[in-house]
């Protein structure tokens, strides 16, 4: 017997998720996206699966070691705003001033700890039982450092990882990476390696998922815009969208970098910021890296799948700009470059742009929307969307069920984080 009908509203990774854990609840679910299932961020990303990635970006200092690279204007830093009159990012970047404080800080990061790590156990289960085969493969990511004077600096970081969340990376000095990945270029400082993580393809993820979700009954239905939500006491009971309107007992929002633009259906104005990354997929070099890394000085990701390589990364607070800039590609290249011994070939290159939903204190919001009920928000997931979408969903399904939550839900809650 079914519980009654959900629609979930957005179809990337997270809406994925939450269309996962609601039709096995016994749900009837239907999931509708303004454009494709499956497509944008959620499969274009570098594909970690990270429970290690739970310092948010507003940490202590962060400002100041950021703000050379924002005071160039002109320049072409990993991490830039687009300069404009913008009363919505001026809100956020004072939002995330206030955020970058110790105990801040580390509470986010607790509260991501225990979202990511549930998701990684989850993405086992799903490659094993459920059949989702999307090259998912443990063995760790590297977070590989220029200076052995950085490398050495992140062992107190690590220390206080340890302290908070009760897991530590393992130190990697120059030798043994040279050995580790000889696909390395010479002279590097040291790397640490985080073997909690793994990884996988995100595209082949997406298909696999929509595959497995439509053999379970789920109504996926592209090219289809949420327009308005129509209901009363509290309740929403029917949403129109651009091919009509569509009946349903409760509704999930899952729409990421967009949820700011349904603030007057949804009764609340969410601090979230368009956060512009880029990627490059290459067909796999002959010799490769085997183990996903993070360049930090770069601030750039790569990833080995089974016949590709990509590259990844930079943040642009450029508002919904769509413009896919020649110069933010070139400094994934340059990365490429700079620490590959092959050096970066561009035969067959692809390559993309897309955003990230960012959140000030680096949390996603994963409660009721204010002005209903039966509507639940799963959104501002930053840059771990991918790695955090099924304890996500399934945390969603426990709330839409009133079953007791699987992790804790209230440091995602609403309350003392919008105005």
């Amino acid at each position: 017997m079914t519980r009654g009908r959900v629609i979930v509203v957005g179809g990337g990774v997270i809406g994925a998720a939450c269309a996962h854990w609601l039709v096995q609840e016994g749900w009837q679910v239907e999931v509708i996206d303004r454009g494709e299932f499956g497509a944008a961020c959620s499969a274009r990303n570098c594909g970690l699966i990270a429970p290690s990635h739970v310092l948010p970006l507003a940490m202590p200092g962060a400002i100041r070691a950021t703000l050379p690279m924002l005071l160039r204007l002109r320049g072409n830093a990993p991490l830039t705003i687009r300069p404009r009159l913008d009363p919505n990012l001026f809100s956020w970047l004072a939002r995330f001033a206030l955020s970058c404080r110790a105990d801040q800080a580390w509470r986010s990061a607790v509260a991501l700890h225990g979202l990511l790590t549930e998701s990684r156990r989850q993405y086992e289960r799903l490659a094993t039982d459920d059949g989702l085969n999307a090259e998912w493969t443990p063995g760790g990511c590297m977070v590989v450092y220029d200076q052995e004077q950085h490398w050495e600096e992140f062992a107190a970081t690590n220390a206080e990882i340890g302290r908070h969340c009760g897991f530590e990376a393992t130190r990697i000095d120059a030798g043994e990476l040279t050995r580790r990945e000889p696909a390395l270029v010479d002279g590097l400082g040291g790397a640490w390696l985080f073997e909690c993580d793994g990884h996988l393809d995100p595209g082949r993820l997406m298909s696999a998922w929509r595959d497995l979700l439509k053999r379970r009954g789920v109504a996926v239905r592209e090219h289809c815009e949420l327009t308005g939500i129509d209901g009363a006491a509290r309740r929403a009971t029917r949403i129109l969208t651009t091919q009509g309107p569509l009946e349903a007992d409760a509704l999930v929002i899952a729409t990421g970098s967009w949820t700011p633009l349904l603030a007057r259906m949804l009764g609340v104005r969410l601090p979230i910021q368009p956060g512009k990354g880029y990627s490059l997929t290459v067909r796999r070099p002959e010799m490769c890296i085997r183990t996903p890394m993070i360049f930090e000085s770069a601030r750039v990701a790569i990833t080995p799948f089974a016949a590709a390589l990509r590259v990844g990364s930079t943040m642009e607070f450029a508002g919904y700009d769509a413009e896919l800039r020649p110069k933010r590609l070139e400094l994934l290249r340059r990365a490429a470059r700079r620490y590959l011994r092959s050096g970066y070939d561009p035969t067959g290159e692809e390559p993309w742009y897309g955003w990230r939903p960012m959140t000030p204190d680096g949390l996603p919001f994963i409660d009721l929307a204010p002005r209903y009920d039966n509507v639940w928000l799963a959104a501002g997931h930053n840059m771990i969307g991918t790695s955090a979408a099924p304890s996500t969903g399934r945390l969603i399904c426990e709330l839409v069920s009133a079953l007791p939550p699987h992790v804790d839900p209230a440091p995602f809650r609403l309350e003392g984080r919008v105005t």
